[in-house]
């Protein structure tokens, strides 16, 4: 399979040469040292990527199965400011690689060259590096990782890594270019006209919810009056063409539904409650569009109906379940340390862990539509120390790599859901979907 090829060259060029030669370069190696730039990684790396709560002991038997005899005590001594440095530029370095696996045989999804889901997670940092890392608060410390991730061919571009203070507006995740017929989905976050200008002008397709800001005008010049033009249509289901901005005029489609009152009482209800947490009292104009889903999209009606704009509005939230895994299982928020350095270290280190468990759950459950990444993780962490021991040979890798992959097409199953569909089951029939 060509997958395990190129995850093998992947892991090997990354981990190894790569490695190597970038810690010489920061200067995390400046002699001759057991402990080469790709030791190191590899110890943490495949050593937390076994085990996220590993401690410094159980990690020096990791460098141990890779070749290196270190105590746990000078471990800890290089994952300093320099190891940090070193484990970033890393990070950067592995970003240039993008594995993708045979699309997943989805309809809906084989209309565009590519399902591309957008967004952004922050990391809680120790107050030390705000200086370096600085979050949202005054003297807090946090960073943010930016993600884009297509649902056909799994490729991950990403995690770019940004202070916590950077707008998902201005990040690469933002603006960098799509191939034509690719199609976009975002969060309000992302949501900007002269970017969705742009995309159209390059052929790629965008889906967002609507921000209720924006100024709406139909054909004909008439400017919207939100939510009483909604209610004016007497419908429950609206798709109209429309024009988005007071000066740039984007053409795209506007598609709302009416939800149950149930689903616009629990909308209500949280609206409520962020707002409490916050210090302010919702108006009473936000509270009444949480009867309506509002999206707007370039898409053609021809490519794309309402039915299937909801499931795939609702499919955004796949890269919030990559997050999740990330977090609940990876551990890349976490630490055992109270050094700072140490704990920035662990999570450049987490982050190529998680970047090495997306490439290798591509070789195996990747092109099941029912596929379950939590199950799919499950298993390459059981794998991870022979992994690390089959990384010198590519013969050994690469059959390391087959055996996993027989593992993950084995078990790595969703089970059908009657009353709440999977994601998977609303993609290849959008009629099941519920309201998001």
């Amino acid at each position: 399979m060509r997958t395990i090829a190129d995850v093998a060259q992947a892991l090997q060029s990354v981990l190894t040469t790569q490695a190597d030669a970038l810690a010489r370069r920061t200067g995390f190696v400046q002699r001759q040292s057991k402990l080469t730039g790709a030791a190191f990684a590899q110890t943490l790396v495949f050593g937390w990527l076994g085990d996220p709560q590993a401690s410094l002991d159980a990690l020096a038997q990791t460098a141990a199965a890779v070749g290196v005899s270190i105590s746990p005590q000078g471990l800890d001594q290089r994952c300093g400011e320099s190891g940090a440095l070193f484990l970033e530029e890393l990070v950067a370095v592995a970003l240039r690689t993008v594995i993708a696996a045979d699309p997943v045989a989805i309809p809906l999804l084989e209309r565009f060259t590519g399902v591309v889901l957008v967004d952004s997670s922050t990391i809680t940092l120790p107050a030390e590096l705000a200086p370096v890392w600085p979050g949202c608060g005054t003297g807090t410390a946090a960073l943010k990782v930016h993600v884009r991730y297509d649902l056909r061919a799994g490729a991950l571009t990403g995690p770019h890594v940004t202070d916590g203070r950077t707008s998902e507006r201005s990040t690469r995740a933002q603006t960098a270019a799509l191939p034509a017929g690719t199609l976009r989905l975002a969060d309000l976050g992302y949501f900007d006209l002269g970017v969705h200008a742009d995309m159209s002008a390059q052929g790629v397709f965008w889906l967002s919810r609507l921000n209720t800001q924006t100024a709406i005008y139909d054909l004909e010049g008439r400017r919207w009056e939100g939510l009483q033009d909604l209610e004016g249509y007497g419908t429950d289901t609206i798709d109209v063409p429309v024009l988005l901005g007071s000066t740039r005029q984007l053409p795209g489609r506007l598609l709302a539904q009416r939800v149950p009152p149930a689903v616009a009482a629990e909308r209500r209800r949280r609206i409520r409650s962020r707002a409490k947490n916050k210090g302010y009292t919702p108006s009473a104009l936000a509270l009444a569009w949480a009867d309506w889903t509002v999206l707007v999209t370039n898409v053609p009606v021809a490519l794309l109906s309402l039915p299937e704009a909801l499931v795939l509005l609702r499919a955004r939230w796949q890269i919030e379940l990559l997050f999740k895994l990330w977090k609940s299982h990876g551990h890349v928020d976490e630490s055992r340390s109270s050094k700072p350095w140490r704990i920035l270290c662990e999570v450049f280190a987490k982050l190529l862990a998680m970047i090495v468990q997306h490439w290798v759950l591509l070789t195996g459950c990747w092109t099941a539509p029912d596929r379950s990444l939590t199950k799919a993780a499950h298993a390459v962490r059981q794998h991870a120390l022979p992994l690390a021991s089959a990384l010198p040979s590519a013969a050994h890798l690469c059959a390391t790599l087959a055996l996993i992959s027989r593992c993950l097409a084995a078990g790595s199953r969703l089970n059908r859901r009657k009353k709440k569909p999977n994601t998977y089951q609303m993609l290849l029939d959008p009629l099941l979907d519920s309201f998001p």
